[in-house]
């Protein structure tokens, strides 16, 4: 089994909510778009100005993902 990683973006502001579920919208159609295999994406609010968008690839998809999309961050992404 593959390796995952999780890409995050940040979002801060009175609107990061919505800008974060607006770009999560965006990642779906990215992922559907260049086909690729997981289709795990989310939104975590940290505060009431800080929010994320962030999407789960394979290891090996990080490289096309990452030049297209500029992440803030990566880490591993571990399913229970």
């Amino acid at each position: 089994m593959e390796k995952k990683v999780k890409l995050t973006w940040d979002f801060m502001g009175p609107d990061a909510h919505k800008i974060a579920e607006h770009y999560e919208h965006h990642l779906l159609e990215f992922i559907q778009m260049h086909k690729l295999k997981n289709e795990i994406t989310g939104i975590e609010n940290i505060s009431d100005v800080y929010a994320t968008s962030y999407m789960v690839v394979d290891e090996n998809e990080v490289d096309q993902v990452r030049a297209a999309l500029r992440p803030k961050r990566l880490e591993w992404y571990e399913t229970n």
